[in-house]
């Protein structure tokens, strides 16, 4: 009889996870994916209030997590922060903001804010976080939150459009060079998911109607649909999968 193969595990006990952004929307569901599969997961996000928020939920779900302050568009101190703490093995990067409006009238500042969060701060936190992996000779899998819209356009959506493809560039090449080192580099491409930063789109009915037109299966996103994927890139049932993106964008790039 032949050696059955075994499905590898998407357990995660005994690894540290780091999720930026993790105070709402998809960062609150990637921190609670991660724990759910026995991660010890680090909350990140800018707001105290809100953080702790979430904190208390997950703990009275059952789910500790660690609350931690961070800014992404400070890359200094973000690099001061981390410093001072153990690698991590996973993280997810669901920091990040948007600012739409028609091309011709983006100004610098917007242009500025935008890029600093998406792109910026992305950057060198999986720079950070993969140095530290580096360090102690650990791999690990860097997660980053990009969008479909890192591989089409979008009304209104220049600026939006132009760190999202630029993430899943650096994802790519960085993938290429942390490789050697066993540390998977990765991109979740999500559709349009209802969060409270979403909620703006789907008010107005014509924008509405195009998200709906747009997505093959007939319908938006929740959280739910990106948590598996979390739980997927961050374990060993992905240890051979970098450099790409993972849409969960219900058919949208499909044409």
């Amino acid at each position: 009889m032949p050696d059955l193969p075994r499905t590898p595990s998407f357990r995660l006990d005994g690894r540290r996870a780091l999720v930026a952004g993790a105070s709402s929307g998809i960062g609150l569901g990637a921190a609670v994916a991660l724990a759910e599969a026995g991660a010890e997961v680090v909350m990140a996000a800018r707001g105290a209030a809100r953080l702790d928020a979430a904190i208390a939920a997950m703990a009275a779900a059952g789910l500790p997590a660690t609350p931690l302050a961070l800014d992404l568009a400070d890359v200094a101190g973000m690099r001061a922060t981390l410093a001072d703490m153990p690698p991590f093995d996973v993280l997810v990067n669901s920091a990040g903001m948007a600012q739409h409006g028609p091309a011709l009238e983006t100004e610098l500042a917007a242009f500025d804010t935008v890029t600093d969060a998406n792109l910026r701060g992305a950057y060198f936190l999986a720079q950070t976080v993969a140095r530290g992996l580096v360090a102690a000779g650990r791999p690990g899998s860097l997660i980053t939150i990009s969008s479909q819209m890192g591989h089409v356009g979008g009304i209104d959506r220049a600026v939006y459009c132009a760190t999202k493809h630029a993430v899943e560039g650096f994802t790519k090449a960085m993938a290429i060079e942390w490789g050697p080192h066993g540390i998977r580099v990765n991109t979740i491409g999500p559709t349009f998911i209802v969060t409270p930063l979403t909620q703006v789109t789907f008010d107005n009915p014509e924008r509405r109607a195009w998200v709906e037109d747009k997505i093959k299966l007939g319908r938006v996103g929740r959280v739910e649909d990106i948590m598996g994927a979390v739980q997927f890139l961050a374990s060993d049932a992905s240890a051979l999968v970098t450099g790409t993106a993972l849409m969960v964008d219900g058919g949208w790039t499909a044409d």
